[in-house]
């Protein structure tokens, strides 16, 4: 889904070929386009006071008209964009063919509250069939915020809700929704980056989206999330590149809305060997950690804990239990360069250490080279090497002249 905002921002040509790209990757789109700053411009035109009630737009017969001329030019808007071909540009031989159609069938909101909303209607439902027929003979697919009945009459709908509606209905892999300065920040300023349907749920309840239009588009994604449609993204489309950057980095540059989870700290199995390897091999190539074979790795794999993120192993550590010293040793603690600032290393710690608790473990130790100060921070204390049990003790390599550091469960 565009916003209206969007649509009129210099930034749409751009996203146009970002679309255009995955289309000719085979990606099967459907665009949803937004009008309401349109329509307030034409209303006004017209001296026509715009009306809202729980954010929709109350459409009398002389507003239908707005609505109608307002949405049929962004239709055309976009259809000209899609059909660029010039030589050297992105869009060279392109090709694609953007279908529009009565593809949203809508019914009215009628009275409530007291208030008669007229030509102001709900999604019916959206024709999936057609749509498919579509999306399977390479078309990208545009609905518009109007919809008709079966009477024959014509309504304005929510493209919020167009776009969540048609994202459930059709099954989608995503929704992704962008618009002008669509940012979800912490109260510290930064990004969040990722939400549960019931966290979207708390952030809605609260007044600080109520009034700048991120309260409906975060409510689509929430609706799509709890519906069926594995991932909703929110994006601003003031970031260069935003479309590709969500779609082809692991982190995104916008706001995940989400029933899965994107990173997940659990016991390691076998189809993570080569994960992990990736993820020490710089690390064993520095000195940080002892080398370790696949072969090893393998057989010992259920002694490892993995934060993995969308896929990608991005921490891990091992137990080795010494169950008659009551004692456990730390080993193989790697955390990816990239996400070494959001405490991962303490999580897989602190999950080890449970592990270690459930087997009538007292104590934990680590030998360690370039990370002392790191283990001091998470509570264990130097020791000497007398501390070690002693099947370890006969294997402590005195080249490598390891610190040995313990902490008390």
């Amino acid at each position: 889904m565009l916003s209206g905002e969007l649509l009129d921002g210099p930034r749409l040509p751009t996203l146009i070929h970002d679309l255009a790209l995955l289309n000719s990757l085979g990606i099967k789109l459907v665009l949803v386009h937004g009008a309401r700053p349109q329509i307030s411009a034409r209303l006004a035109e017209s001296d026509i006071e715009s009306t809202f009630e729980q954010h929709m737009r109350i459409t009398d017969s002389a507003a239908l008209d707005s609505v109608v001329a307002a949405v049929g030019a962004l239709r055309l808007k976009l259809e000209g964009l899609f059909s660029m071909g010039l030589a050297n540009s992105p869009m060279h031989n392109a090709s694609i063919r953007l279908i529009s159609g009565n593809f949203v069938v809508a019914k009215p909101v009628g009275v409530r509250g007291g208030f008669d909303y007229q030509h102001t209607g709900e999604v019916r439902r959206i024709d999936v069939d057609a749509i498919r027929q579509q999306l399977g003979n390479g078309n990208v697919v545009l609905l518009s915020p109007v919809g008709g009945s079966p009477t024959g009459e014509l309504f304005n709908v929510n493209a919020e809700e167009v776009a969540s509606t048609a994202a459930i209905a059709l099954g989608a892999d995503k929704l992704i929704i962008m618009g002008e300065h669509l940012r979800l920040a912490d109260p510290q300023g930064h990004l969040v980056r990722e939400l549960s349907p019931q966290q979207a749920g708390k952030l809605l309840a609260g007044d600080q989206y109520e009034n700048n239009g991120v309260d409906r588009q975060l409510t689509a994604a929430c609706h799509a999330a709890s519906n069926g449609v594995a991932r909703a993204h929110l994006l601003d489309a003031q970031v260069d590149g935003a479309l590709i950057k969500e779609l082809f980095t692991r982190d995104g540059c916008g706001t995940l809305v989400t029933r899965e989870t994107y990173e997940t700290l659990r016991g390691a199995r076998i189809e993570d060997v080569g994960g992990i390897l990736e993820l020490i091999e710089p690390l064993e190539e520095d000195g940080t950690l002892v080398r370790r074979s696949r072969e090893l790795l393998e057989n010992e794999i259920q002694r490892f804990a993995i934060i993995e993120r969308d896929g990608m192993v991005i921490a891990c550590a091992a137990l080795y239990p010494f169950p008659e010293e009551k004692t456990g040793e730390l080993a193989c603690v790697a955390v990816h360069s990239s996400y070494r600032k959001g405490e991962r290393g303490a999580q897989v710690l602190g999950y080890l250490e449970r592990r270690a608790r459930e087997q009538g473990l007292h104590s934990l130790f680590v030998l360690t080279t370039l990370t002392a100060h790191w283990f001091q921070q998470q509570g264990f204390e130097a020791a000497g090497v007398e501390a070690l049990p002693g099947a370890r003790q006969s294997l402590y390599n005195w080249q490598r002249n390891s610190k040995v550091f313990v902490k008390g469960l």
